[in-house]
């Protein structure tokens, strides 16, 4: 693992702080040049993103964008509503201005919050099935301007199709092609009015998001419970969009939780620095949630969510912040023997590269686990359909059904894993780190970690295209090796990478996105030592198929 930053965990100095005026300044009057790769739209898992000082998210990749979603809605024939939402990244309320110029010259019926605020990703994905309940004409769809929690000058910009939740490849794919056309034709076929037009259109609509996402919650998770065990919670919306929303929260439910921190400020200066020094609303992550982690002796559960709260990190009293796989094996345990209401049938849904701590939950439960690549648009039918009853994936994003079975949300909902981490503690009076080491003193202790090995554009893409063939292990440190697979085994769709199985481990390797390294998952059953040997295996067996 990569050693921290000295500045790692520590308050920000504030002369690293982003220049807001600049972030956007930038924004509006640089021009992406869409022959530089570096510089056209780009949909990663989750949407575009990039930063206005890069030339990588500017307006014309929004208004270009925009543009080309209206476009795909008049050919898939979507005429219903289209949900607007947006976090506390500074880029945010720039790109929403471009967008809501765009959607209405082109007529496109828009919903935005009606108190000028911020919308979560998992009340997107809400109010699009919500509206689509029961209706075969006519549906919803949502966007999305956030980029997660990534750095305060970057900007992101996604698209949840009718289902709600990601869009497929299929769809980003057209929608990426479309955008970047545009802007080699100069902006030419881009249709947008002035935004004080726009805000008056009659297709633009303000939208009350909060009352009904709070009003349904206790339909997913027992508020009821949770207000009469007393569990005293703390929250941390670090500075994201759901900061608006757990007041009302408290107040409709009636349960003992604080919000430590209500700032919204786009430099997020009340952040502690990541790993790498820089700041990262990363909720899974100890040097981000320093803050939360002092304060874990006020409260029985406390928990934080990401800028745009899709995912979660949950501190308790006897463990501090858990390992997002072992929140998600907690979670499953939980939910399974508590949620009678649920189908028989109803799977566990993982990528991948989550833990194998999961799988052995799956055994004790008797159900079925279906095993995807990274990305939780793989979870989307699933959830949707009632046959996954928990979907989770190791990056601290998971979601799952209602207690009457029916679906709750087809995108991470890290609001609702919070509140879950308090279920769990008021009806067994047991935290969730308490829980895991329950599970783990029968089913094992997991010792999992990721690294990132370096690589050149050309390894990566071999690493890509390899093969059992070509990588020929045999032994996986020390031990039989057992399955080496390139395709998820839950639905048999490559994962873009590879990975080996034995009796008390595995390891999985993945090319990164954007950044000359491979990534390196890997986890024991024995111990540190194992898994050394694991990760050291792997990167002699991967130097030598390159």
């Amino acid at each position: 693992m990569t050693a921290p930053n000295p500045a790692a965990g520590k308050p920000v100095d504030s002369a690293s702080l982003v220049n807001v005026p600049q972030l956007v300044t930038a924004y509006f009057a640089s021009k992406p040049d869409p022959s530089d790769p570096t510089q056209r739209v780009a949909f990663g898992t989750s949407g575009h993103r990039g930063t206005s000082l890069k030339n990588s998210f500017n307006e014309n990749h929004i208004l270009a964008t925009t543009q080309a979603i209206c476009d795909h809605r008049r050919e898939a024939g979507l005429t219903g509503p289209l949900f607007v939402g947006i976090d506390t990244h500074a880029l945010a309320e720039p790109a929403l201005v471009s967008a809501v110029e765009v959607f209405a010259a082109n007529g496109v019926d828009i919903m935005i919050d009606e108190r000028s605020g911020y919308t979560p990703t998992p009340v997107i994905s809400h109010a699009i099935l919500s509206y689509n309940k029961g209706q075969t004409r006519g549906l919803a769809d949502g966007v999305v301007i956030s980029p997660s929690h990534n750095p305060p000058e970057d900007g992101g910009y996604k698209y949840n199709p009718p289902h709600g939740g990601p869009a497929d490849t299929d769809v980003t794919a057209k929608v990426e092609k479309a955008a970047n056309a545009y802007m080699e034709a100069d902006m030419k076929g881009v249709v947008r009015m002035p935004y004080e037009r726009a805000r008056k259109a009659p297709s633009t609509h303000l939208h009350d998001y909060i009352r009904p996402y709070v009003a349904d919650l206790g339909n997913a998770v027992d508020m009821a419970l949770i207000k009469s065990s007393g569990v005293k919670i703390g929250i941390d919306p670090l500075g994201g969009a759901a900061v608006h929303y757990w007041q009302p929260l408290i107040a409709h439910y009636g349960i003992n939780a604080t919000v430590v921190n209500t700032a919204v400020d786009p430099t997020f200066r009340f952040m502690t620095a990541d790993w790498d020094g820089k700041i990262r609303m990363d909720c899974s992550s100890p040097f981000a949630m320093a803050g939360l982690i002092a304060m874990r002796d006020r409260f029985d559960i406390a928990f934080a969510n990401d800028t745009d709260a899709d995912r979660h990190g949950i501190v308790t009293r006897t463990g501090g912040l858990m390992n997002p796989n072992h929140f998600l094996a907690a979670a499953i345990a939980y939910l399974f023997e508590h949620r009678p209401q649920w189908g028989s049938e109803a799977a566990i849904g993982k990528t991948i590269v989550s833990s194998s701590i999961i799988d052995r939950v799956a055994v004790k439960l008797n159900r079925k686990l279906v095993e995807t690549p990274v990305g939780f648009k793989w979870f989307v039918e699933g959830l949707g359909s009632g046959a996954f009853g928990f979907a989770g994936e190791e990056s601290a994003g998971a979601s799952f059904l209602k207690r009457d079975g029916s679906v709750w949300t087809t995108d991470k909902d890290g609001m609702v894993m919070g509140l879950l981490a308090a279920e769990i503690l008021g009806r067994t009076g047991r935290d969730p780190s308490q829980l895991f080491a329950t599970l783990t003193a029968e089913l094992g202790v997991p010792h999992y970690e990721r690294i990132d090995v370096p690589a050149t554009p050309k390894q990566k893409t071999a690493l890509k295209a390899l093969g059992p063939e070509q990588l020929d292990m045999r032994q996986l440190a020390g031990e039989p090796v057992t399955a080496i697979r390139t395709r998820a085994p839950g639905n048999d769709q490559s994962f873009g990478g590879i990975k080996v199985e034995s009796e008390a481990g595995w390891f999985a390797a993945r090319p990164s996105g954007t950044e000359d390294v491979y990534k390196i998952y890997a986890e024991s059953f024995r111990d540190r030592n194992h898994l050394n040997a694991i990760q050291q295996d792997a990167q002699r067996a991967i130097a030598k198929a390159f």
